[in-house]
């Protein structure tokens, strides 16, 4: 289960900043999700089809990757986890930056990211308490 997380104070005005990371969800603008999802600043891709960071492909960051951001920000659920080095140095062999961490400190840094009006794209997994659940409310 992620770390619970709310933001108070928003010192610049986007929809897409993450307003909380908890209780197995992300709220992203009044939007809760449940599922993985692809947060970039100007869109939301909701249902990212990795559930677990065991999951994770080269193949699941081809449409991140179309999109050249600047820096991708991998979230790996509630505790740090690496992906396998192939995928780690194929992303930085584009040129993109490349960060791991946990879900909750990715959200963090997301923000600060978008504030500064940079080209980011977070991949966040989100662990679910039961696949049965929908993936927005």
């Amino acid at each position: 289960m992620l770390n619970g997380m709310h933001f108070a104070r928003e010192d610049f005005n986007s929809g897409l900043m993450v307003r909380a990371c908890d209780n197995g969800q992300i709220t992203v603008g009044q939007q809760r999700y449940r599922r993985s999802l692809i947060l970039t600043p100007d869109q939301v891709i909701p249902d990212w089809r990795p559930r677990r960071h065991e999951e994770i492909t080269e193949q699941d960051f081809d449409l991140v990757l179309s999109m050249q951001p600047e820096i991708i920000l991998l979230g790996t659920g509630p505790a740090l986890c690496f992906p396998p080095a192939k995928l780690s140095a194929s992303i930085l062999g584009t040129g993109t930056g490349f960060e791991v961490m946990d879900t909750a400190a990715a959200c963090r840094t997301y923000n600060i990211l978008l504030s500064e009006k940079r080209k980011v794209i977070a991949a966040l997994l989100i662990e679910s308490v039961s696949d049965q659940e929908p993936a927005r409310e």
